[in-house]
């Protein structure tokens, strides 16, 4: 079945992106936007991104995943080590973060390494979920097949009576990301399509920036 989407239009006219007002360093030009969405008090999402990953397939495989950190030294989420996407990043750590802020009329997309964060930072946030979510982590076993939605419910029953009254430990097979970005491109919507797009590469221990045609 055929759906024509052509008159599915809108022109973006928000704000714009000149380089004299941009930040020298990426990650401080991401807080920026970050905290300007914040301030928007909107009900999205908006530490949602995509996380790309190539599979031993070939293929690559997309999904939101919910930023739980960031710092100076990358972006940082967390996943069921059994899952597909941990395990295309432990095979290949190269991936791309894209974040969508419609508000705002802007983008982000941030390649870079993958790499497990640290154990004491997992557990750190492990301790810091509500009850339900630590009891979810142990639960679903990510990506495995599973016979039905009440196999899934039994599950939970069960590790609910299991650890009542008792503190949830980490499991082993759950833990965090690092994403340590080697590129930063902002984009921001602009009319007639002629969008601005700021590219930061990293040279050595410090970052450039240049303009993208859109």
């Amino acid at each position: 079945m055929s759906k024509n989407l052509a008159n599915y239009r809108k022109d973006y006219s928000k704000m714009e992106l000149l380089e004299e007002y941009v930040s020298k360093d990426p990650f401080v030009q991401f807080r920026s936007w970050f905290e300007e969405m914040e301030a928007l008090k909107t009900p999205s999402e908006i530490n949602a991104m995509n996380v790309s990953s190539i599979g031993s397939d070939g293929f690559p495989k997309n999904r939101i995943v919910l930023l739980k950190e960031f710092n100076e030294e990358g972006f940082i989420f967390y996943t069921n080590f059994g899952s597909d996407k941990a395990k295309a990043l432990m095979e290949n750590p190269n991936t791309c973060l894209s974040f969508f802020w419609p508000e705002l009329e802007r983008q982000v997309i941030i390649k870079g390494i993958a790499e497990k964060a640290s154990e004491a930072m997992a557990i750190a946030y492990f301790n810091s979920r509500p009850r339900e979510s630590q009891l979810g982590a142990w639960a679903s076993h990510q990506s495995a097949e599973i016979a039905s939605r009440a196999v899934l419910d039994k599950t939970l029953r069960e590790l609910t009576l299991e650890f009542h009254d008792k503190p949830i430990p980490k499991p082993d097979f759950w833990g965090g990301f690092l994403v340590k970005p080697v590129d930063f491109e902002f984009w921001q919507g602009r009319p007639n399509r002629l969008h601005d797009r700021i590219l930061y590469t990293k040279e050595g221990k410090n970052w450039s920036f240049k303009r993208l045609a859109p």
